[in-house]
């Protein structure tokens, strides 16, 4: 289904799409199997204007809106979900905060190298003790005369060995609550004082770079405060209202992609001397994850479009996200099932697909959270029509 999609945002999904498949997907494997970041590959995606897909042109960026890059992703997230987690994470976070809530001076200091792919960006919430519970934030930021000075650790930062800077959360104001007096801050990750640390190994995404990310005396120019002292926590909350699309349209694409190869297996594969594709245990599966992926699509773009026209789409998002995350684990496991033992194998992609999807339930708020956003939501709308 193309969901209405203009000729234009079609040809920029053709294109992708064409991308995907001659320079991604056969390389997948490899860089999966080294644990290797695609650098070179990421220098390519700037180039086509993919690592600042929602930034406008004036910064270097694409200028495309939210729909855009759901179709960007789908693709990418088809052929590898370590490059498209890398796209997302690039765009979402990094690039989107200090588009969003950067200064003008700000914008135009670190956009345009961050739109183009020159630098790939991280951005630094999570911490050992604070993962869902982001107000736990313990990394501290003291200022001392014309700088900022962090110290303390983030964890399972995507970029945090291949970046040049990061957007790091960190508690100004140790006197307010939990949720208070963090703020945002821009970090040069070639500063004195911050250096990344343990990379991660991990069950899937393993081209996506992934490590901790070490600050101690860590010294920044005042000016790379984002917006106001004591908003971090909400900054970053917005933020991950939009990161919350881009997984959605990353689960989405890993779904798709392994929907993909069951379809391509099934009428060629015989057993009991008639295609697998013959039989009605399979031809349910096939339903049940075609549907799945139809489903994730809708909701994906829905939230897309909503963003686009300038609505908050706290709940629409993390729909989006939950379904669409769980969909694609639940599809890339039938599609191992359908593959049988082969899919088991590193021969075919659904296995890397399904180790893949798992971080999609996890990762920029697990599914549980989620949960407690849209039923929050929800009651906040139920409350206002009594």
């Amino acid at each position: 289904m193309d969901f209405d999609l203009t000729q234009e945002q079609q040809a920029i999904r053709d294109m992708v799409r064409d991308l995907a498949r001659k320079e991604i997907a056969p390389r997948a494997r490899e860089w999966d199997e080294a644990e290797t970041f695609p650098a070179e590959l990421f220098g390519r995606l700037g180039e086509l204007g993919m690592l600042g897909v929602l930034i406008p042109e004036e910064y270097g960026g694409a200028g495309l809106g939210y729909v855009e890059y759901v179709a960007i992703l789908e693709e990418i997230g088809a052929a590898d979900g370590s490059v498209g987690l890398g796209v997302a994470a690039h765009n979402s976070l990094c690039t989107n905060h200090i588009y969003t809530f950067g200064s003008e001076e700000q914008r135009r200091t670190w956009l345009p190298k961050l739109a183009t792919g020159e630098w790939m960006g991280a951005w630094g919430l999570t911490e050992p003790l604070a993962g869902s519970d982001a107000g736990g934030t313990r990394t501290t930021a003291r200022r001392d005369g014309d700088s900022w000075v962090l110290d303390g650790e983030k964890t399972f930062i995507t970029h945090a060995s291949v970046g040049k800077v990061a957007v790091v959360m960190a508690r100004s104001q140790p006197e307010k609550e939990k949720h208070h007096g963090i703020s945002a801050f821009i970090v040069p990750l070639d500063a004195p004082g911050v250096a990344p640390g343990k990379k991660e190994s991990k069950l899937g995404m393993r081209a996506s770079d992934t490590a901790t990310l070490v600050m101690e005396d860590c010294r920044i120019p005042a000016e790379n405060l984002l917006g106001e002292e004591g908003d971090g926590f909400i900054q970053a909350m917005k933020i991950l209202d939009g990161g919350r699309i881009s997984i959605a349209a990353l689960a989405l694409g890993i779904a798709r992609g392994a929907l993909d190869t069951a379809l391509a297996y099934a009428p060629v594969r015989e057993q009991f001397g008639r295609p697998l594709a013959a039989n009605q245990m399979i031809r349910a599966k096939l339903a049940d994850m075609g549907t799945l992926v139809e489903a994730a699509r809708l909701l994906t773009y829905k939230a897309a479009v909503l963003k686009d026209r300038g609505q908050t789409v706290t709940q629409e998002s993390s729909m989006a996200k939950v379904f669409a995350s769980e969909a694609a684990v639940k599809v890339a496991e039938e599609a191992i099932q359908i593959l049988g033992g082969y899919g088991y194998t590193r021969d075919y992609p659904v296995e890397r697909a399904w180790r893949d999807a798992k971080l999609c339930t996890i990762g920029e708020g697990t599914s549980e959270i989620q949960r407690l956003v849209i039923a929050r939501e929800l009651l906040r709308g139920a409350q206002g029509t009594v």
